[in-house]
């Protein structure tokens, strides 16, 4: 018996190195990059950079973070649902250039004038800093790199769930499909990117964003003549996003789309 329990603490031990070496791999995978913007201010950002063909150009991931993660390190971006872009599946079956920009301290990625007694906000006419210097970046990397201009997506959890929500509807035209987990945003207006292919994610137990910020997403995306996915993760609180960044499913429907 004590043999066995010694035999079976070693192979814990070798699955748990196992799975922390593998996600320090992904996280090395990524390189800290900084962009300034034309008001002056610093972006810091992650990049993922594939091992790129040549001879077609490369699809582009913006991952935007939740508000725990918010900061100067260039790094605590990583800690949530962007490494799964990293990892070995990932990188064979869908090569694609990620940025994963950080967000400082007390600011927001979408400006959105919240109603406490609503599950909706209103969209301000202005994107916030963040969101115009994320803007600028991407106009930047789709100059400078080889980028396929038909496949930019955009996915985020939480308070990049509502950033996700707030750049569709500021940018319609910029995107090929767009996967906010546990987000919200203007109802009102979402409909202005109906012709963009959704896939909207929540737990149903979420107690930290009500997962009726996404239904309202949805209804009115629906109204506007969109086909939107929807993930209601029963029994699931806020990291709903563990099961939507490591269902290849998702991750194969979401390559899978092209701009028109």
């Amino acid at each position: 018996m004590k043999l066995f329990t010694h035999l079976l603490r070693a192979a814990l031990c070798i699955v748990l190195c196992l799975l922390a070496t593998g996600s320090f791999a992904q996280r090395d995978r990524f390189s800290k990059k900084r962009f300034i913007d034309k008001a002056g201010d610093t972006l810091r950002y992650e990049v993922l950079d594939p091992d790129r063909d040549t001879l077609r150009s490369t699809p582009l991931v913006i991952f935007l973070h939740g508000s725990g993660e918010r900061g100067l390190d260039n790094e605590a971006q990583l800690k949530w649902g962007v490494q799964a872009f990293a990892s070995d599946w990932m990188m064979s079956q869908h090569p694609a250039l990620v940025i994963a920009p950080q967000c400082p301290p007390g600011q927001q990625w979408a400006n959105v004038e919240r109603n406490k007694n609503s599950n909706t906000g209103k969209l301000n006419e202005k994107p916030g800093k963040q969101m115009q210097a994320l803007r600028e970046l991407i106009d930047q990397l789709v100059k400078t790199q080889h980028i396929d201009p038909k496949r930019i997506y955009i996915t985020g959890l939480s308070m990049g769930g509502f950033g996700t929500f707030d750049a569709v509807e500021r940018y319609p035209d910029l995107f090929a499909a767009a996967l906010p987990v546990c987000g919200g945003g203007d109802a009102s207006k979402i409909s202005i990117a109906a012709k963009i292919p959704m896939w909207i994610c929540a737990g149903a137990d979420d107690p930290t964003v009500n997962n009726q910020y996404s239904v309202d997403m949805l209804l009115e995306l629906r109204k506007g003549g969109a086909r939107p996915g929807f993930t209601l993760y029963p029994e699931t609180g806020h990291l709903s996003w563990i099961a939507v960044y490591s269902d290849q499913h998702i991750m194969n429907w979401l390559f899978a789309q092209h701009k028109q």
